[in-house]
């Protein structure tokens, strides 16, 4: 069943043709830059604020972070977990993911099961999300021992999609991981989107709004950053990933 976020989600990419979701690692903010970041996203009309990170983190302080975002704006906040210590009750909703390429079970379904009863008994909005690391990976590749895909097999991450989209997932994400030298290259995106029935997102190595607007010319619905705005955090910095999105949506709506 879709649920309020979802819908919403879906809403705005109907309409706009593309979006922008904020990432914010819980692990590298204090309450107070968290609060200003969100405010900031939000001013230049970002679409989500997604929390999470690759490596563990306080849950104390996970549940403060969002906490201070939600009493500061009125985004959605999207749990983006790496494992059962990433779920909050504060948030709105999770990406209840599946790492697809993993190696390692626990990440496939394990970590899964252990979280259900969490989701359930937080009443958190779960959206199914298959989560497909490409690439260098980062830590999140690390982590989750993923056998990463090569930006030069764009035919494997298509396997790799349409395994998800068959398995339920009503999102895919195409992952470069947190830092990436270079975006997951506009070859692969368009390859996997051609084949999609289901949403597209997008992370990963994108500090540029040319960067940006090649990942969405090439087909990406839902275009994540994050460590750019962690290691810049400026205005015009933020504006010019976001304003960029916007700028492809009026191409595309004209």
């Amino acid at each position: 069943m879709i649920g309020k976020v979802e819908k919403y989600l879906l809403d705005r990419i109907r309409r706009d043709g593309a979006v922008h979701l904020t990432l914010i690692d819980p692990e590298k903010v204090t309450t107070a830059s968290a609060t200003q970041t969100a405010l900031t996203v939000e001013k230049f009309d970002t679409t989500a604020i997604m929390i999470g990170g690759s490596t563990s983190m306080s849950t104390t302080h996970l549940d403060k972070v969002i906490k201070a975002i939600k009493k500061t704006t009125k985004l959605p906040v999207i749990l983006f977990p790496n494992n059962v210590t990433g779920i909050s009750k504060y948030a709105d909703a999770i990406w209840f993911l599946s790492l697809i390429n993993s190696l390692d079970p626990y990440f496939l379904i394990g970590a899964q099961i252990l979280g259900a009863p969490i989701v359930k008994k937080y009443r958190l909005e779960a959206i199914p999300l298959g989560y497909i690391i490409v690439g260098e990976g980062g830590a999140a590749g690390i982590v989750g021992r993923a056998a990463t895909i090569p930006y030069d097999k764009p035919e494997l991450a298509v396997a790799h999609a349409l395994a998800a989209q068959y398995l339920g997932m009503r999102f895919i994400y195409l992952e470069g991981g947190s830092g990436a030298s270079k975006p997951v290259p506009p070859e692969m995106i368009r390859m996997v989107k051609s084949q999609l029935s289901i949403p597209l997102i997008v992370g990963g190595g994108i500090r540029t709004g040319e960067q940006v607007k090649k990942v969405v010319d090439a087909g990406a619905e839902l275009v994540v950053t994050g460590t750019v705005i962690e290691q810049n955090n400026s205005t015009n910095k933020i504006q010019e990933l976001i304003e960029n999105v916007k700028k492809h949506q009026k191409t595309t709506v004209a």
